[in-house]
């Protein structure tokens, strides 16, 4: 799992730069406010990858999914890519910890 979500969360925090980059052009929210809050989840997509072993983490990245589509009302666009994110969120979470059951049984049947 940790693996899928990782992935899943650093390319999400690249998403979050560039569209960080895109409001400043678009949005008339300030320069100092919108690098603080893209930052701050920037940031927390990382360190989210590093937590992922540990109970919660898996919520806070929820949380992180929601705030993502939330921010389409800075930048419209990221309705629709915070929708795509849940989405591969959710896979990456489901199919990780099926592909972990999986090699699991595979190991105590060895």
């Amino acid at each position: 799992m940790r693996t899928l979500c990782s992935s899943t969360l650093i390319s999400e925090a690249m998403i979050i730069g560039f569209a960080a980059l895109v409001a400043m052009r678009l949005s008339s929210v300030s320069g100092a406010t919108l690098w603080s809050v893209s930052g701050a989840a920037m940031l927390l997509c990382l360190l989210l990858c590093g937590m992922l072993g540990r109970r919660g983490a898996v919520a806070i990245g929820w949380v992180l999914q929601l705030a993502l589509i939330a921010s389409g009302a800075v930048v419209s666009m990221m309705y629709g890519l915070g929708v795509i994110f849940a989405a591969l969120w959710w896979a990456s979470v489901h199919y990780g910890r099926r592909i972990d059951s999986m090699k699991a049984a595979r190991l105590a049947q060895e």
